[in-house]
């Protein structure tokens, strides 16, 4: 078995799966319903009472929840335990409005650390290996989550938080780290400043990186594989949902296999809300059945993916997530054109000419959308004749249109002028007054 943490759950016959699955379903609701005033008037509205929920196939009954409703009750208007059983409180950064607010009781870290500690084993992670966290610490739950979670398994655990990088490369030399976990954009900055260090990457021990916070491309792994010399592994969560550990990746590579113990996920038509078939694109939607503090009945994460059931060939049969091409909200709409910035990027990685670090950004003239692409070449590729270079240009206006089906202005720039990122990249700059 491929690096099990807990095989009797993460192996376990779909059948026992969904039956453990429906009857925690039913105890959730009955749980909101009696403790979250919010859940039970929306329930009430909607005609549904704890008893009509009996098993798996009545989760559709149940109404959506939206990140909005956890703004409408800030702080703590959706919490279903008095505060004095709340342990923990996390948030996100709150950049559009109130930030959302999630609690935690000691089952719910509990849960999650087991959650996490699934998704280390799964990369390899076990009481031999030395764990360097860059993730932020603090009210983002990535540096504690994935702390919590190497210290379940036995690792030793480096809390470097973001940011610093020169010394994160001094802990990944002295520390001897074996495992890195950090956002996919800056383990990318940490390569570079590794080159620019002049470390050998072989002489360092780092075996494997646990990468997510952000969406990326495969074309974005192999790049990170190979100036890390490491195996690049997916993790995805989200704070209303526990954090990172929903969804990892095992050694297949092949989709993130969701934690359907703890969290009921189904993947939804953005129009018609209605469920999409297994292997079809749609938007994520999450029910917590284990969770104490904040429990939430399908929570839309607005991410856009794809699932399958089908057994994973590392032996584990929890259905699993493909990379999210995005958020539906962080979708461009482009002369009426759906935009990802993930399409950009799978365009300029298979170029092979450019960094991995480009910028997008979108503005009106007149009555028209401008998109412009800005995009970093290598050193040995930039060159001050004028021929070469619009070659280049060329070649990267030819992928984006080919992918994307739309003209984009290609902006090339030297390497190493576009703002890096410590934590999560900023990929995007819409200049656009959509609002008027």
């Amino acid at each position: 078995m491929d690096n099990c943490w807990d095989p009797k759950i993460e192996c376990m016959p779909r059948y026992e799966l969904e039956k453990i699955q429906g009857q925690r379903l039913k105890n959730m609701v009955e749980h909101v319903y009696k403790n979250v005033p919010f859940y039970r008037n929306k329930l009430n509205k909607a005609g549904i009472k704890p008893s009509d929920i009996k098993d798996l196939e009545d989760l559709y009954k149940l109404p959506f929840t939206s990140k909005a409703d956890l703004r409408d009750n800030y702080p703590y208007g959706l919490f279903a335990v008095p505060m004095s059983d709340i342990v923990r409180i996390h948030a996100s950064s709150g950049t559009s409005g109130y930030p959302t607010v999630v609690g935690y009781t000691k089952k719910d870290i509990a849960d999650w650390t087991d959650m996490v500690a699934r998704a280390i084993s799964a990369a390899g992670g076990h009481q031999n290996s030395v764990m360097q966290v860059a993730y932020g610490y603090g009210l983002f739950t990535g540096g504690l989550g994935l702390h919590y979670g190497a210290e379940l398994v036995g690792a030793s655990v480096i809390p470097a938080s973001g940011g610093n990088t020169k010394r994160q490369v001094q802990l990944l030399q002295d520390f001897g780290s074996s495992i890195l976990a950090c956002t996919p954009s800056y383990a990318l900055y940490i390569a570079e400043t590794l080159k620019d260090m002049g470390v050998d990457i072989k002489t360092l021990s780092l075996k494997a990186g646990i990468f997510g916070a952000e969406p990326w491309t495969e074309s974005m792994r192999k790049e990170i594989e190979k100036r890390l010399n490491i195996k690049a592994y997916d993790i995805y969560g989200l704070s209303e949902i526990y954090g990172p550990g929903v969804g990892y990746e095992c050694c297949a590579q092949n989709g993130m296999h969701i934690c359907e113990d703890k969290i009921i996920a189904e993947v939804i038509d953005t129009d018609t809300l209605q469920p999409v078939p297994d292997g079809q694109y749609g938007e994520l939607v999450f029910t917590t059945i284990t969770k104490e503090g904040l429990p939430l009945l399908r929570y839309r994460t607005r991410d856009i993916c794809k699932i399958t059931r089908e057994k994973c060939s590392c032996g584990r049969t929890m259905m699993r997530m493909g990379k999210t091409r995005g958020r539906s909200d962080d979708m461009l709409i482009i002369r009426g054109v759906n935009l990802f910035p993930t399409q950009i990027e799978s365009a300029l990685m298979e170029i092979g000419l450019v960094e991995p670090q480009y910028l997008i950004e979108v503005e009106r003239v007149g009555i028209l959308d401008e998109l412009t692409v800005k995009v970093e070449i290598s050193t040995e590729n930039f060159s001050d004749e004028i021929r070469q270079l619009e070659e280049i240009r060329n070649t990267i206006f030819k992928s984006i249109q080919e992918t994307t089906g739309l003209h984009a202005n290609v902006q090339l720039i030297e390497s190493k002028m576009l703002t890096r990122s410590e934590g999560k990249a900023i990929r995007v700059i819409d200049k656009r007054n959509l609002a008027a």
